[in-house]
């Protein structure tokens, strides 16, 4: 019985929003499978988002019932769905009541959390959370609750959709929707008014400066993140032995030439000039994107993972999660395509977050209390139609699809489960896997203060060799080229407003350089290594379904089983001294998993095995024909939830 399993998704089962691509083999030769078919493949090939491969022999099977299966699949997993026709709401309409996932985590839809966090992070720039969007009678697009800088008035934010995250060493860094292009004369005194009030806030000594950051300019677009990405991932989807072998022999030229790596550095150096001018520079920064839910969103969560260590424990991570994804309104439903939409919004842009952070966790592993494994469940989490976490674009859309009365009711008869409610998937034993036994916990007297080596495998490198950088087409971080709107507004204030012609060109290499020559305080600022092979493919997740790239009885899981055993004898020693002390013993202590056997595992442990049974999911032809009776299965409708009815 494997330690590590998935109380939802088996082994072999795929939810259809797992669903990537359907192939059809055809005399050896695979197809893409779209729509209506005129020929039926006698091999089905199903290449799913968690980058597992299934094949189906179709070959031995009634040509009726081919069509009835390979039809049925691509209906259901590949034509244009309406939301409410989504699996969520017919397990919301029967989910037990079960609110376990929000004792730790903050999720930030009252008032109260927003203002918790505003205690929590007191800084020298003063912030309000504001209600004006309760009924989201200002925008849509904005949670019920959120924070602005405090001289911002609600006039204001009547018209825009910026709000401030603070961040605690006194500088703030704030997010905003970008102006827009055309105004006139009336808009442009409305918005010098906005910008006058942001300044307002932050002009105080020390913290006087403030340098913007268009992410439009200065990152790869969606497009170019969605390129890349789907690139990328072709490496993993291997069919066989034999593809995997083929593509070994150029496997650099091919990473390379998939620019996903260099994305993530990018993003990672974006990231480090923020912290910079947050930390040395004592710098505000305010980020602007056209809708402030996309990079904005990768970059502000970068940032404060690297400068709050409450961000780099499991509840503080979930929490700024909640804050700045799914509160903020990064639209989920798009970026993953969740309704197989024609015209694809999709783009990996929460995953490109996971990707950053994994970065650093496997740079610095005593720094988080969460491990590689919980990221990439994380990741898979995406997929599963039981979680409304990573299921909705915005508050909004959720609220208003929870029940059919005004939208100021809250209650309503579905039951949304919460991804982090990691109990729904894992029992206590596999949660264990989810936890880092290095964590370094920081002692509770110490002053709160905002702010691991992946083994390489045998077969292949997860690193590009060292080779000079690539030069970026974009304009780079707080260009010179300041934008012709702001200056025209803010008028000679702009040289104070704005500090980027006289911050020496070297200044991000010194700062990187000089942090990295010192010891690591794994509770204060972090900096990424982003020079070369420092940045890696995140193995697990990527080859954990490809025996091939697995190091059997080596690798990190062999550190690991010695880990857990020295966990193990403490937690006995713990016993007892506990049982020294006292006569009744609760019964509930929690233990590790036992990994004491490593030469039979995987070094991508815990998703791959040794001695894996092979994975060969059957359809058995009795189900099949116990459906004869019925309409055919691509005829059928999926599972219509009223939403507006009475329930």
């Amino acid at each position: 019985e494997p330690q590590f399993k998935n109380k939802i998704i088996g082994e072999n089962d795929i939810t259809l929003q797992c669903v990537d691509q359907i192939y059809g083999v055809y005399e050896e030769k695979k197809k893409l499978l779209t729509g209506q078919l005129r020929k039926y493949p006698e091999k089905l090939i199903i290449y799913c988002k968690d980058l597992r491969v299934f094949n189906f022999c179709l070959r031995y099977t009634k040509e009726e019932e081919v069509k009835r299966i390979v039809s049925g699949i691509i209906h259901h997993s590949q034509t244009p769905k309406l939301l409410k026709r989504l699996f969520l709401f017919s397990y919301a309409s029967a989910a037990p009541n079960n609110t376990e996932g929000r004792n730790q985590t903050v999720m930030f839809d009252t008032l109260e959390d927003w203002r918790d966090e505003l205690e929590r992070t007191k800084g020298n720039v003063k912030y309000k959370a504001v209600t004006i969007n309760e009924g989201y009678r200002v925008s849509e697009k904005l949670p019920l609750y959120f924070v602005v800088p405090i001289c911002v008035s609600e006039e204001s934010i009547l018209k825009y959709e910026g709000r401030g995250i603070p961040v605690n060493n006194g500088a703030a860094l704030l997010k905003m929707s970008a102006f827009p292009k055309e105004q006139d004369d009336s808009t442009s005194q409305t918005q010098k008014a906005f910008l006058d009030g942001i300044y307002k806030t932050i002009s105080k000594a020390p913290y006087e400066l403030l340098k913007t950051d268009d992410l439009s300019s200065s990152l790869p677009s969606l497009q170019d993140i969605q390129t890349a990405y789907t690139r990328f991932k072709q490496l993993f989807l291997i069919d066989n032995s034999t593809d995997f072998w083929a593509t070994d022999v150029k496997w650099f030229s091919l990473l390379e030439s998939t620019n996903w790596l260099e994305i993530i550095r990018r993003v990672l150096k974006k990231a480090i000039e923020v912290a910079e001018c947050l930390e040395r520079q004592h710098t505000n920064v305010l980020l602007i994107e056209e809708s402030a839910t996309d990079l904005c969103c990768v970059i502000s969560t970068l940032v404060q993972v690297m400068m709050d260590s409450y961000s780099r424990t499991k509840s503080g991570f979930q929490s700024l999660i909640q804050k700045e994804w799914v509160i903020g309104g990064h639209g989920f439903l798009d970026r993953c395509n969740h309704l197989h939409k024609s015209d694809k919004e999709e783009a990996p842009v929460f995953l490109l977050l996971l990707n950053c952070v994994w970065q650093l966790v496997q740079q610095y592993p005593p720094a988080f209390e969460f491990t590689e494994t919980y990221l990439t469940v994380l990741s898979d989490s995406l997929y599963v139609p039981i979680f409304s976490t990573f299921f909705f674009n915005s508050q909004h859309q959720k609220d208003i699809n929870t029940s059919g009365e005004s939208l100021k009711t809250q209650s309503g008869p579905f039951r949304f489960l919460t991804v982090w409610d990691w109990s729904v998937q894992f029992d206590p034993k596999a949660q264990d896997f989810l936890n880092n036994p290095l964590y370094a916990e920081k002692p509770k007297t110490d002053k709160i203060y905002i702010f691991s080596s992946f083994l390489l495998k045998h077969q292949r490198q997860l690193s590009l060799p060292l080779t000079a950088t690539k030069s970026t087409t974009k304009r780079g971080f707080f260009r010179e080229e300041t934008d012709h709107f702001i200056k025209n507004i803010l008028g000679k204030r702009i040289s104070k407003f704005i500090n980027s012609s006289d911050e020496p060109p070297n200044s991000f290499r010194e700062f990187y350089d000089s942090w990295h020559s010192k010891p690591v305080d794994y509770h204060g600022l972090l900096l990424p290594r982003i020079d070369g092979p420092e940045v890696k493919v995140w193995a697990q997740r990527y080859l954990r379904w490809i025996p091939e790239a697995q190091l059997h009885g080596g690798g990190t899981i062999a550190t690991a089983a010695k880990i857990l055993d020295l966990m193990e004898e403490v937690q006995s020693l713990q016993v007892k001294m506990d049982e020294e002390h006292s006569q009744a013993i609760s019964g509930d202590v929690h233990s590790v998993p036992l990994l004491r056997n490593s030469a039979r595992l995987s070094s991508l442990f815990p998703f791959a095995l040794l001695q894996r049974q092979s994975i060969k999911p059957a359809l058995p032809t009795s189900t099949w024909k116990d459906l004869e009776d019925e309409d055919d299965l691509v005829k059928r409708d999926d599972e219509f939830v009223d939403l507006t009815g009475d329930m």
